[in-house]
């Protein structure tokens, strides 16, 4: 339920409206705008009386909300959510790069890509540690070792970095990293985004292999109910029927998202398509379509990549397609 408050509203009045809301049982969130004060309320709306609420002079209308994505929708928060990283910003008109391997593999390995796509305009660093892999023998990742060298890298170049957990007992690891991922694998699990909504990460969750936006934005509404609102989405590709592709990036959801939520979107055309020669395109296609950022996968020799390497591009490659996002964004922004 939302309430759109008179512009001139009495501030001792809304606060008495706060206080008898709490006194119900109700979460009351208070956004200030342009168009003024609007309360989104969660929890137990059915004790409010919407005819007794209508009528204060103080209000403008009441809204009753159908979707039950509540923190996350547009609806709640009209404008856009921006969130700080460091020095970088996403969302709002700002955009953000995410750059690095799939897997981090060695010092050398993760300080010479951290330098060459910081130098090409990336913001952050993007690095695996611990892998959720199909197969029981493929890399699994360097698991804490692997965040010891991130750390590393970001001290050495000043860049937030981004890397994904995969068991909430490992928590404890990731308390320097700036930006924790939640895979495609774990979208839906609940208990997870639980726990991880209990922290003050910024969470980058990426939506499910086969799950539709509103059962993605009832994810991000797990983490955001849980008290953390620092959350990114990230469309990364959903499977269809077509194997030409590792997934099918679905476009769509970039401007649908944006309408539906205040949420920066970002796209992740690697694992969407699983190659390396569409990672361009589809990024372009991302930026036109509205993305707030990227999240690419590069390395400096995929060839023998650990994992990923068939749609990993090369640092050279990277910096071309920074190039080109500039020119995109410059036409239609």
């Amino acid at each position: 339920m939302i309430i759109y408050v008179e512009e001139k509203a009495n501030p001792k009045q809304l606060e008495i409206l706060k206080e008898w809301l709490n006194d119900i049982g109700v979460e009351v969130h208070s956004l200030a705008s342009e168009k003024g004060t609007i309360l989104g309320l969660l929890g137990e709306t059915q004790n409010v009386d919407v005819d007794l609420v209508q009528g204060l002079d103080i209000v403008k209308k009441v809204v009753k909300v159908k979707e039950p994505y509540k923190s996350s929708n547009r609806k709640f928060h009209p404008e856009d959510t921006v969130i700080q990283i460091g020095n970088a910003k996403v969302g709002g008109g700002n955009f953000a790069a995410i750059a690095g391997p799939c897997s981090v593999e060695s010092t050398e390995q993760i300080c010479n890509i951290a330098k060459a796509v910081k130098a090409a305009g990336a913001s952050m660093l993007r690095g695996g540690a611990f892998k959720p892999r199909t197969s029981p023998y493929s890399f699994q990742g360097l698991r804490s070792k692997g965040i010891e060298l991130l750390l590393y890298a970001k001290q050495m170049t000043g860049m937030p970095i981004v890397s994904e957990i995969m068991d909430i007992g490992n928590i404890d690891v990731f308390e320097h990293v700036d930006v924790i991922q939640i895979g495609a694998r774990n979208m839906q699990n609940f208990e997870l985004l639980k726990e991880i909504g209990r922290t003050d990460k910024v969470i980058l969750l990426k939506r499910g292999l086969a799950n539709t936006l509103k059962e993605f934005l009832m994810s991000a509404e797990y983490i955001m109910a849980s008290g953390n609102e620092n959350v990114i989405l990230c469309e990364r590709g959903i499977r269809t029927f077509e194997t030409a592709t590792r997934n099918t990036l679905d476009v769509s959801a970039i401007p649908l998202l944006k309408q539906m939520s205040h949420l920066p979107v970002i796209v992740d055309p690697s694992h969407a398509s699983g190659i390396a020669g569409l990672v361009r395109p589809l990024a372009l296609a991302a930026v036109a379509a509205g993305a707030d950022g990227i999240m690419v996968e590069v390395h400096n020799d995929p060839e023998h990549a650990l994992c990923d390497g068939p749609q990993s591009i090369k640092p050279e490659a990277f910096k071309s397609l920074m190039e080109d996002i500039l020119k995109v964004r410059g036409v239609l922004f």
